[in-house]
Parts: structure tokens; sequence; C-alpha cells
């Protein structure tokens, strides 16, 4: 797995657009057996896939966990050489500093595809949007110059990078973010389709949150995948969850883990951009979205 990731980091270093392409597609190559091992495991506990039900039965996450090749993968994403994340968002970086093309905006779309992949299998690496450098290039990716493909792409990409994770939703307030969607809201050059995405957008940044970090009282409860990794990353980056959200202001005495803020406290900030919240939050309160996951 090193050898191949060693090679796509190479190509995503480029500034040559085959290159990146081909970088890209090899980092596909690591994360679609993932992929696929992961949706055989949510099918099993869905019973979406009754075909499936009749073969032989697929790993639970715990055993999932177990993996070795998926152990192998976890354990590469928490140090800084491997990471995929961060080489995905520096590529990213360099691509929308050359400027908008068919080719470029492709690769661009291409690289949120895989940013999104990457972050819901290795959660930890959301810690990445707490940096100041890194939520901005999803603010910028989100400016009117880029086309409605990307504009929508990265508004998903943003959502990834904001569920279960707090710290990233206050780098996301600290940086005008709430500005910035309103703004491209209310603008009469955005697109239906990207009107529709930031609507969705809005009602999911209107609920209330919870940690990012479980209590001890609820860790027993969850994947061990999950126990161990977010302390291990925040190591790998340099520091353990105060570091994570470098750049965020928060009140004396505050926890990481525990600066969340309810819908109320959210209808408040969003309110200050938008003059139909009100009616936003009603229907969060009577339609619960998102089958009433808290975020």
């Amino acid at each position: 797995m090193e050898a191949l990731l060693s090679l796509a980091f190479d190509n995503l270093s480029s500034y040559d657009g085959p290159k990146i392409k081909k970088g890209l597609k090899q980092v596909e190559g690591v994360l679609a057996p993932i992929c696929l091992a992961s949706a055989k495991v949510k099918r099993r506990q869905t019973g979406l896939d009754n075909e499936q039900q009749r073969k032989p039965p697929h790993k639970t996450l715990e055993e999932l966990d177990d993996d070795p090749a998926f152990f192998e993968f976890f354990k590469l994403q928490e140090g800084f050489e491997w990471n995929i994340a961060q080489r995905l968002l520096d590529t990213l970086d360099r691509l929308l500093s050359r400027g908008s093309d068919g080719q470029n905006d492709l690769l661009i779309l291409s690289t949120l595809d895989l940013t999104q992949g990457i972050l819901l299998l290795h959660p930890p690496s959301k810690v990445l949007f707490a940096r100041e450098k890194y939520m901005n290039l999803l603010l910028d990716l989100l400016e009117p110059v880029n086309c409605p493909a990307i504009q929508s792409a990265t508004l998903l990409t943003l959502v990834v990078a904001l569920i279960d994770t707090p710290q990233n939703t206050r780098a996301f307030e600290q940086l005008d973010g709430l500005l910035t969607v309103t703004s491209i809201f209310k603008s009469r050059s955005t697109s239906r389709e990207v009107k529709l995405k930031l609507v969705e957008f809005l009602y999911f940044y209107l609920m209330p949150e919870t940690p990012s970090i479980p209590r001890a009282d609820t860790r027993e409860s969850m994947p061990a995948v999950l126990q161990r990794s977010p302390s291990k990353l925040a190591k790998a980056f340099g520091g353990g969850a105060s570091s994570a959200a470098n750049g965020r202001k928060r009140r004396a005495g505050d926890d990481v883990t525990d600066f969340t803020m309810t819908t109320e406290d959210k209808q408040t900030l969003l309110g200050r951009y938008l003059h139909n919240v009100d009616d936003l939050v009603r229907d969060l309160t009577a339609h619960t979205p998102f089958g009433g996951v808290v975020c």
C-alpha cells in the first residue's frame, strides 16, 4: 500500500494535468477496496441486499476493524507522511490556482469526490479542516467564479467535513462561512441547482451538535476503530484535541469537545445574514430531515 501511495503522491504533487489525473486514479485504487468492504457491511446491516443475505455473512464493523488491509490503511492515515486527505487538499489548492477550464474543473471534481471518500473512511482526518488554510480552500471553491458543479461538490464536501466535528463548524463560522454561503444563496447569478444544495446545507447547519469526541460513558458502545483513532491522529498532526482546533477563537475555559451549539444558537448566528431563518427552523423541527441525525 505504501508503494502505491508513494506513486500516487508523486503524481498528485505534479503541475501536469495528466499526471494529477493518474495520481487521483491511483488513490481511487487504494480506496475502492475499502469502500467495497464497507458497502458490504452496510448492506448486511440494513438488509438492503437480499441476494447478499443468502450468501455467507460479511464482516461486521468490529471484524472490519480487525481486517489486515483495513487496519494497515487506517494505521497509515494516522501518520503525516501517508495521510491521503492532506495530499488531496494540497492538490485542490494547486488546481484552484490554475484558473478555470474544462479539464481543470474535472480534476477538481474528482479530487473533491475522493476527499469526501477519505473523510468518510477515516473520520479523524477531518481535523485538517479546523485549520484556516483548508477551511478557506473550501470557501474559495464555493465562489461564483467556479462552475455550479464544483460549487455543489464543495458543499457536499463541506457537510462531510462538519459532521460530528463542532470545532470545524466553529472554524467555518469564524472565517465568515455563513456570510459566504448566504451571499451566494441570495445572488441572482447563482444557479438553481446550487441554491437547492445551499438550502440543504442550511438545514444541515441548523441541526444541533454533539461533541466530536465521545465521553467515557459512551465510548464503549462505539466501534473500536472510532474509539482509538481521534487521539492518535491528533498526535500525528502535532498535538491533542486543543491543537486540532488551531486558528479558532473560543471562550476561556471552553473544552473543544464540549463547545457545541444548539439550533437556537445557530439560528441567532444565521439570522444576521438571512431573514427567513425562522421558516427553516420550523421546517427542520416539523420534518426532521436527514433522519433526525444530529451533527
